[in-house]
């Protein structure tokens, strides 16, 4: 099993940037399969960007690619979602998730949720 805990959300002017960080705990997290996702008021919640096991295989969604990067440190049961060039349309929670085996762009093939952290980007 595995508990996350995000932090590092906050308001930010549009163009700005600001670092996710998704504090995991459980023996099998290095071996789990990390995403970020964000939901909006009024919107379903969807793909942002996920991260194998060992760091090597990264997935983006087309709306945050070249913006966003996410990254992890196993030592450290850590995962990261760095967002540059930020948009008012990137305002949302962001939720980060866990997954055994291989990564997702699907929000049910996740078992694990953190609580979420709310982001806003002015205009």
């Amino acid at each position: 099993q595995v508990q996350l805990v995000e932090s590092g959300g906050g308001l930010v002017q549009a163009g700005g940037s600001l670092r996710l960080a998704c504090a995991a705990s459980g023996r099998t997290f290095s071996s789990s399969g990390m995403g970020w996702f964000r939901q909006a008021p009024g919107k379903e919640r969807e793909f942002v960007a996920a991260i194998g096991w060992s760091g090597a295989i990264t997935i983006y969604a087309d709306s945050v690619k070249g913006r966003f990067t996410i990254s992890r440190d196993n030592a450290k049961n850590m995962v990261y979602l760095q967002m540059n060039s930020l948009k008012p349309q990137d305002t949302a929670v962001y939720y980060c998730a866990a997954k055994p085996g291989f990564i997702s762009h699907t929000t049910r093939a996740y078992d694990y949720w953190g609580q979420g952290t709310q982001v806003t980007v002015s205009s």
